[in-house]
């Protein structure tokens, strides 16, 4: 089974490039509460995205899915919610997940008015993991790697799939019938860690769906739409040649993955803390 493939934008000329290239879930993201604190420092991503936005994306989609993620819960999460929702998301994230009520304030704020995901990211948040899957037997579930190992106090985004604690969430999601996914990907063939790396762990451990990193189609180095479409299409093509190749992959070779991935993180880990050594 292929990956669901989310791409986050809240342009719609782009987020119809990314569906007609074969995205299946466009990422509005409005998460900002805490995120600049706990970021600090780090080359990630902070949408300035607005409820507005999921009115003008959504008109534009016409196969792809709309997945909103929220802010934390606070004293505004319910009117946030509701707002969401009548402004046409079909799926609500919520974030940094610290305690069970949490989990029970967003889904009795949801009140099953469109399907919702759980972003597993925090140390927290894996340890009242049987607790979490309880209290939301239906939900989808995200493993969030950029925060989840910076709350583990790792250096390097991937560690936690290499130690084994991705491992050990996905087979409990899997055990439970549940739907659910992890990490981002950047293109097929490039970076110290090259997708097919990673994409090839997405099936070994039933995951189905990944966030199509900002280095994928990074629209902010192009002017033009041209160039924007070509390299889309091209991205998403060449995950789903790579999807191919797997269907003949055998467990040995699922094996020799799974231990190149641990190497190349620990390579990668190593030259970060050279650097910070260094600095």
């Amino acid at each position: 089974m292929n990956l669901k493939l989310l791409y986050i934008t809240n342009r719609p000329d782009i987020a119809l490039i990314a569906q007609n290239a074969g995205v299946d879930r466009i990422f509005i993201d409005l998460e900002y509460l805490g995120k600049s604190k706990r970021q600090a420092g780090r080359d990630t991503v902070k949408s300035m995205h607005e409820v507005s936005d999921i009115v003008k994306v959504k008109e534009t989609l016409s196969t792809s899915e709309l997945l909103v993620r929220v802010n934390p819960i606070n004293e505004k999460s319910k009117n946030e919610i509701d707002d969401v929702i009548k402004a046409g998301a079909d799926i609500i994230m919520l974030p940094m997940i610290n305690k069970i009520e949490e989990v029970n304030s967003f889904i009795k704020f949801v009140n099953n008015r469109c399907r919702t995901c759980l972003l597993i990211e925090t140390k927290q948040s894996v340890n009242i993991i049987e607790d979490i899957i309880k209290a939301a037997p239906r939900s989808e579930y995200f493993i969030g790697l950029n925060d989840l190992h910076l709350s583990y106090g790792q250096n390097f985004m991937f560690e936690p799939l290499a130690s084994g604690k991705v491992e050990e969430l996905c087979k409990l999601f899997k055990k439970h019938g549940l739907f659910y996914g992890f990490g981002g990907i950047a293109r097929v063939g490039e970076g110290l860690l090259p997708a097919e790396r990673i994409i090839a762990e997405h099936h070994r451990l039933g995951s189905g769906m990944v966030i199509l990193s900002r280095t994928f189609c990074d629209i902010a180095k192009s002017e033009k739409i041209e160039d924007i479409k070509n390299r889309m299409i091209s991205g998403v093509s060449d995950i789903r040649r790579f999807e191919t190749d797997l269907e003949n992959y055998s467990d040995i070779e699922y094996l020799e993955n799974t231990k190149q991935v641990i190497k190349s993180v620990e390579r990668i880990k190593q030259i970060i803390l050279d650097k910070k050594e260094s600095n």
